[in-house]
């Protein structure tokens, strides 16, 4: 009996170590010399300790309940490239009436001078606060006296009062971890579904009861002490075309769900798509928004003048509403006001736009509905219940005929039916004022599309000089036109572009369809370029790869445990023929290429020739997919890699005799 007794013991103790935050300032020789390789031999900083608690507590003085969420890290620098992570930015929200507020911050810097461990502590005055938009604040500071070797340790209490997302903890983060702990309160009355995103596993998970963690009207209630742990975590490498990082961060989320009143009733916050239904339509900020077709009702036979067809009104409408109203650049799924009001400011958020269009589009006779989505920065949305806190975008929809159209307003750089970038997320939510909501895919609706064509002479004295022509469809021009217009005037921009080609001088240019944004932007231009200085006339090398250099691979890493999501399908086709002012003989040149991705998912086609004396080069790249999964991720890095490797080939050109 003592026996079990001691094992009991043994094993309550084990619990609370394994839960107990550790003493600030306890730096030992194991953490200064902790060996980076037992992790990542590249990594700059490590996450030596980190421990988080959360509970709900209730604040007496103004008898509100308050999440308590008190954080403690310890880093270990090896490198001054490490410095970046002393640059502290902790973000709290606010509304109109509440906001997260942050007190008890500590924070030291920790050297190793003359074999004793010397403390550097942070000036309070160091710690400022930036308000970055309406809702947000970031409290800001940098850790002192940094030096290569150091360790940093900081420590904070913050108090919220919003309940609903409980705190959500990123075991992962841009640097590996050694051990991230996270330890929560939560009372019996509150029910939260709680997830586990990314691809890392939780190395450990305890659960006990806390009795009496929390006193309401005299009623005592218990909680359920959970301990999250995670060990040898490693860093989370962001690479180009992905998504939000939080979509693939290993992290626990919460989300509550319902609460036991102490009446015995019950409050349910994750509702169902039927309840958020008939909230939305029903709200003045949207709903009641997509009914003002009042406002447009006078203006519309004007708007639609000489449209023959409903998509021809649908476009028509569209036009108008991207020059009318201007964006804030404020995004939201609400309005700020209401459309009459932006509609007379000329100005407004991204709901304010899109639920005028869709307004305008009713008031023209079509069948217009909202879309609510989130945009690719902030992550995908819970399919399981509706988390309206998950969305944070508006755009409309058309239907014609057996067609539908989605649209965003904001961009006027945007062709009819093509969605800015940032949207291309997953799915939204399509909100209609008289049928059930539902599902629908967010996707790019046509492909980027590039192609260069370039056709030119040689000069005796080794210069090519010819005319090239690039033709751009979908994002590609949207990019186009966008940089095209940031400067005073197109010859501006052919400027500039001259001064930046340093190896190709613009002689004349022409550049039609910049307003026209529904068809492809042409570029014109005369070029001379340089391949041979005439010192070797009789034989020398030429690269055609010089349009668009493939020379980098954009998928680096060993391995990438989330997809590789461009947006949108693409082609880039490259012509380029040139005529020679004598008889060549082709002596070297890069081998033709014909490589595919598995399934259909892309190709790379390269074909060169000497065909009497014009040398010519054909090369395609396409992209049939807009997203392609992890496991497709080691093709597409030697799909680059060969290609790269093949484009180090030039022509070598030897004169005939």
């Amino acid at each position: 009996m003592n026996k079990a007794l001691a094992i009991l013991f043994l094993l309550f103790l084990s619990l609370n170590i394994h839960a107990q935050d550790f003493t600030f300032g306890s730096i030992t020789y194991d953490d200064y010399g902790f060996d980076r390789k037992k992790l990542d031999s590249n990594a700059n900083a490590i996450v030596l300790k980190e421990f988080g608690t959360a509970s709900i507590q209730r604040d007496d003085s103004k008898g509100n309940l308050e999440l308590i969420f008190e954080y403690h890290v310890k880093i270990k620098i090896y490198n001054k490239e490490g410095f970046k992570e002393a640059n502290i930015v902790i973000p709290t929200y606010k509304d109109e009436s509440r906001e997260e507020t942050i007190s008890d911050l500590k924070a030291s810097t920790f050297n190793y001078v003359n074999n004793n461990f010397v403390e550097t502590v942070m000036d309070k005055k160091a710690v400022f606060t930036e308000n970055r938009s309406k809702y947000t604040r970031l409290t800001k500071f940098t850790l002192p006296n940094l030096n290569e070797g150091s360790i940093i340790e900081y420590s904070y209490r913050l108090v919220s009062p919003n309940l609903f997302n409980f705190k959500t903890w990123e075991f992962q983060s841009n640097i590996p971890k050694v051990i991230s702990e996270y330890l929560v309160y939560i009372p019996g009355i509150y029910n939260y579904n709680v997830s586990l995103r990314g691809f890392q596993k939780l190395t450990d998970q305890k659960v006990e009861l806390s009795k009496e963690c929390l006193r309401l009207s005299g009623v005592a209630i218990d909680c359920s002490k959970i301990n999250y742990m995670m060990k040898n975590i490693p860093a989370f490498i962001e690479e180009d075309n992905m998504t939000a990082p939080s979509n693939f961060k290993s992290a626990i989320y919460f989300e509550l769900s319902d609460v036991q009143n102490l009446n015995g009733s019950k409050t349910y916050y994750t509702k169902t798509w039927k309840d958020i239904d008939y909230e939305l339509s029903s709200y003045k900020t949207l709903g009641d928004q997509m009914k003002r077709k009042d406002v447009f009702k006078e203006l519309i036979p004007e708007i639609t003048k000489g449209s023959s067809t409903d998509l021809d009104k649908a476009r028509s409408v569209y036009n108008y509403i991207k020059k009318q109203i201007k964006w804030n650049n404020y995004y939201g799924k609400y309005s700020e006001d209401n459309i009459k009001k932006a509609l007379e400011n000329r100005s407004g958020n991204v709901a304010d736009i899109n639920l005028s269009l869709i307004a305008a589009l009713s008031a023209a006779g079509l069948d217009a509905e909202a879309v609510i989505l989130s945009t690719r920065d902030n992550g995908t949305v819970n399919k399981l219940y509706p988390v309206m806190s998950d969305f944070n975008y508006l755009i409309a929809k058309v239907n014609i005929a057996d067609k539908s159209y989605l649209l965003d307003a904001t961009e006027p750089l945007l062709p009819f039916g093509l969605l800015p970038l940032r949207c291309i997320n997953d799915q939204g939510r399509v909100i209609n004022l008289k049928k059930p909501s539902y599902w629908i895919d967010l996707k790019a609706s046509q492909k980027t599309s590039t192609s260069y064509i370039l056709s030119g002479k040689m000069t005796s004295d080794g210069k090519i000089i010819g005319n090239l022509t690039t033709h751009t469809m979908g994002y590609a021009a949207y990019s186009k036109r966008k940089e095209i217009l940031r400067y005073n005037s197109p010859d501006e921009y052919v400027e500039k572009l001259d001064e930046r080609l340093t190896k190709i001088k613009i002689l004349d240019h022409q550049i039609s369809n910049l307003d026209s944004v529904e068809n492809p932007l042409t570029e014109r231009y005369e070029v001379e370029f340089t391949i041979n200085n005439g010192t070797h006339k009789d034989q020398f090398y030429f690269s055609p790869f010089f349009i668009n250099t493939i020379s980098k691979n954009p998928f680096n890493l060993n391995e990438r445990t989330y997809p590789v999501d461009l947006g949108a399908a693409s082609e880039e086709r490259i012509v380029i023929n040139v005529i020679l002012p004598e008889k060549y003989q082709l002596l070297e040149k890069p081998k033709d290429l014909a490589i595919a991705l598995p399934n259909a998912g892309g190709k790379y086609l390269l074909q060169t020739s000497l065909d009497e004396n014009t040398i010519s080069m054909n090369q395609v790249l396409q992209f049939n997919n807009a997203i392609y999964q992890p496991e497709e991720y080691p093709y597409l890095k030697e799909f680059y890699s060969k290609i790269i490797q093949n484009q180090k080939t030039e022509f070598l050109l030897k004169k005939a005799n």
